[in-house]
């Protein structure tokens, strides 16, 4: 997009030492700014930028950028990117910011639409399939429990004699057989449901 402008767009590092200089330079001559590889915390001295704090001066508009008072271009732009792959923003800067996330996959992306349209012509298929979603959270925890009480029966037990006499074994292993029979049958009803 800012290969199209007249002002073209400048790209720089958070780390670099006259960042300042240049974004001044980028808001009195209308450039775009490419701000690269943002971590979590932004620089104080951007605020001003990005909570938009014009003033007005005669025909125009200024802006505070430390100490000096810039000259704004209406063209100027402020993009930031991130590498970090699920940045964690404070509030205060989520307010200032639009953020936009680009690692969402078309698969994704398709998902989200067609939940946001079942939702709006068929509220009911949602409302099912929002019972599905939990049925099966709470089958998955049925599941990891027996599991647990499976593997802490075998560690309890001594010696391999004491598994095959032990009553309190056989009968969870029954009744997990049993559960997972019906959880395997509720998985196939919702997926057809899905």
């Amino acid at each position: 997009m800012g290969k199209d402008i007249e002002t073209g767009l400048d790209v720089f590092k958070q780390s670099e030492s006259n960042l300042l200089r240049n974004l001044e330079l980028a808001i009195q001559f209308g450039k775009w700014v490419l701000l690269e590889n943002v971590g979590e915390s932004l620089d104080p001295a951007l605020e001003p930028i990005l909570l938009q704090q014009k003033i007005k001066s005669g025909s125009g508009y200024v802006i505070k950028l430390g100490d000096k008072s810039v000259p704004y271009n209406d063209t100027f732009k402020f993009f930031l990117t991130t590498t970090l792959p699920n940045p964690h923003y404070t509030p205060e800067t989520q307010v200032k910011i639009s953020l936009l996330n680009f690692a969402i996959t078309p698969f994704g992306l398709e998902e989200q639409m067609l939940n946001m349209l079942v939702s709006i012509e068929f509220p009911e298929l949602q409302a099912q399939k929002e019972e599905i979603i939990l049925s099966n959270a709470k089958n998955a925890k049925i599941t990891f429990d027996l599991e647990n009480k499976i593997l802490h029966t075998l560690s309890a037990a001594e010696e391999i004699m004491d598994l095959l006499k032990n009553d309190d074994l056989i009968d969870i292993l029954d009744d997990s057989k049993k559960v997972t029979t019906e959880i395997a049958e509720q998985k196939k009803i919702s997926a057809v449901a899905e």
